[in-house]
């Protein structure tokens, strides 16, 4: 079942993948991608890194620039093709069983993923396993106690590619509760960021003196009490220096 479901969701990003990139260059995504590198980079800069569900490397260049080892994985070829022809150190493979050596990256970080991912505990235990003791790991939620959630219960599924829509790919959603219940033994929650606060829908970022004050409130938001409201949900963890 499970080997099924990453063949859709590899046909579903190989489709995806022609027209990613697309206004990701600025506006709304161009934000998104902005805040999801601050909380990133602390953790980076001189480390031996690994994004999980790399996509196009649109995060991981960035990244890759101040860290001393910069690594991705991602299901899909037509994704890593782009990826690869920026340079960047791409795998095929899955988030559920990387080809990575235990205690391998100082940091592990994975955003816009886990969401789709129906063995979320297999998921999670790969990513804890290849970060070594003492290294930390960024995981991003889709999160129900958002604008986010509720603009895409309203909105319905959107369209992705000329055939395809949201629909076909599954989304799960989880409350900081549930991330709490979901963590293998072996890592420790830090802390909570939030990506994606504030805004109502990512066409608010086309109006340009919205989109100014929205994306100055977004930073700000993204480390206050209103975290837990985020649309995006990122989970700050490191991994535990004794065996579980």
């Amino acid at each position: 079942m499970i080997e099924r479901s990453e063949q859709e969701a590899r046909r579903y990003y190989d489709e995806f993948s022609a027209s990613y990139e697309l206004e990701r260059s600025h506006g709304y995504h161009q934000m998104i991608d902005d805040l999801e590198l601050q909380v990133t980079a602390p953790y980076a800069r001189g480390a031996r890194v690994l994004e999980l569900g790399c996509g196009t490397g649109l995060i991981l260049t960035r990244v890759a620039e101040i860290a001393d080892k910069a690594v991705g994985i991602d299901l899909s070829e037509g994704m890593a093709r782009h990826a690869r022809e920026r340079g960047l150190d791409v795998h095929i493979a899955s988030i559920c069983d990387l080809p990575f050596d235990d205690d391998e990256f100082d940091l592990t970080y994975c955003f816009k993923v886990l969401a789709h991912i129906p063995d979320i505990d297999a998921a999670l235990r790969e990513a804890a396993r290849v970060t070594r003791p003492g290294g930390h790991l960024l995981l991003e939620f889709y999160n129900p106690w958002s604008l986010r959630y509720l603009a895409k219960k309203l909105a319905g599924p959107q369209a992705i590619g000329a055939a395809r829509t949201e629909a076909d790919i599954l989304t799960r959603w989880d409350s900081p509760p549930t991330i709490r219940k979901l963590l293998p033994a072996n890592v420790e929650l830090l802390d909570f960021y939030g990506v994606r606060v504030l805004t109502p829908v990512a066409a608010a970022h086309r109006i340009p003196w919205v989109a100014r004050g929205l994306r100055q409130a977004e930073h700000l938001a993204a480390r206050s009490p209103l975290r837990y409201f985020a649309g995006f949900l990122v989970a700050v963890l490191r991994k535990s220096r004794q065996s579980a």
